[in-house]
């Protein structure tokens, strides 16, 4: 037997069965749950013989079972909340004058103000699910969350979050291990990295202490040393809680640290979709026309690979760029010595605030060579059309290629 994941939410379900009169136990409802309500989100309010009444969408129930309730049989004081919140929010825009117009006695909110505010509370919804989703597929400890203060926009529709690369068909980035390091407490004479040739890069704070274009080699699946080694940084996963959110001038999605980050700080790796460079190429020219790409060179030894992380990504996939930016990338080896599939890290340049914005140069230099024309993602290094910066540095270049 197989099985195709259902794409419909479990209130989409439950709205079918209860529309149907049909019970499902899988889903929530049984026959003492049948008639159940539960406020999901208020849709608009009025005032009738001097009574308020609020507009109840219930939860798991279709829009067309939506009925008026007095407010004092209401007990959500938050939703109530939410709902004042946005009201205020689209009189703030000065969209509308007064909230309410009076017809047959009985004052009304304005259609549009009621539109915005049901818009508003789907979105909520919708970015809630998000998150949760985002939280179960993550494989580090730290959480993801999501916030939307600037417009209507929700979720992307076509992106599937993943916690390491995804490889296209004939490309293999798990090859090149058969042996590991026997330290019995890192690093030792024969560590990994002086195995490799280079220097451990790591202090004995956990800290990056090599200069940019450096390599680092982490101990791997055969080494002898446990999870405690100082030399699992990478491997381990984003170790700080982030929020995806979104801009407020127009660069799109953004990501703010919600702790702060001690420079030389491991942030996060850049993952996506491994492919071969020409079919980077192929698909950078459909993503020009699109507006935004997310295609990253791996050109550490040579470029053949390059990585997408158009549908295919975890948080860094919203990370913009700036001209000045936090983040330093580097190229990392750990179950994999194949030179040409480095996996790339980020790392902190300086200290980061708690709340500040996450940034890299997407022309980063001494590392590898980016150019992009986007302001929310990555090409390959081609020339293309030039596309205005809006990082709003000081040492802005104007452009992002």
């Amino acid at each position: 037997a197989w099985y195709v994941p259902c794409l419909a939410s479990l209130e989409t379900l439950q709205e079918l069965c209860r529309k149907e009169n049909l019970t499902c136990k899988s889903i929530g409802i049984a026959n003492r749950t049948l008639k159940s309500y539960e406020v999901e989100y208020l849709c608009d309010y009025k005032v009738a013989e001097g009574k308020a009444y609020y507009l109840v969408k219930w939860k798991g129930w279709p829009e067309s079972s939506n009925t008026w309730e007095p407010q004092k049989h209401l007990n959500c004081p938050l939703l109530i909340q939410n709902f004042l919140r946005d009201k205020q929010e689209y009189l703030s825009r000065g969209k509308e004058g007064k909230a309410m117009k009076v017809r047959n006695h009985v004052k009304t909110l304005k259609p549009a103000i009621a539109d915005y505010i049901v818009k508003k509370a789907k979105q909520r919804i919708a970015l809630q699910r998000w998150k949760e989703e985002l939280n179960r597929k993550k494989n580090h400890k730290a959480m993801i969350l999501v916030e939307n203060t600037v417009d209507l926009e929700g979720p992307p529709l076509d992106f599937y979050y993943i916690n390491e690369y995804k490889p296209a068909p004939g490309i293999n980035v798990l090859n090149g291990i058969t042996t590991g390091c026997e330290c019995a407490d890192c690093p030792a004479e024969k560590c990994c990295p002086k195995e490799a040739g280079f220097i451990l890069a790591y202090n004995k704070r956990k800290k990056l202490k090599i200069q940019p274009g450096l390599p680092i080699y982490e101990c791997n699946s055969y080494c002898r040393c446990g999870p405690d080694c100082p030399n699992r940084i990478v491997q381990k996963g984003t170790p700080y809680s982030l929020c995806i959110f979104r801009t407020s001038n127009g660069r799109g999605w953004g990501v703010k640290t919600l702790q702060k980050i001690k420079t030389n700080s491991f942030v996060m790796e850049y993952v996506g979709e491994v492919i071969t460079s020409e079919e980077a190429e192929k698909r950078g020219q459909f993503y020009d026309n699109q507006g935004n790409t997310y295609l990253f060179d791996l050109d550490y030894d040579s470029d053949e690979f390059t990585v997408d992380a158009a549908r295919y990504g975890n948080v860094s996939h919203f990370v913009n760029h700036s001209c000045d930016p936090n983040l330093q990338v580097f190229n990392v080896f750990i179950d994999n010595l194949d030179l040409r599939l480095p996996r790339i890290a980020l790392f902190s340049t300086r200290t980061i605030k708690a709340g500040e914005e996450l940034t890299f140069d997407y022309q980063m230099k001494g590392s590898i060579d980016l150019t992009s024309d986007s302001a929310e993602g990555l090409s390959p290094s081609k020339k293309r059309i030039r596309t205005v910066c809006k990082c709003g540095a000081v040492c802005c270049r104007g452009y992002l290629n």
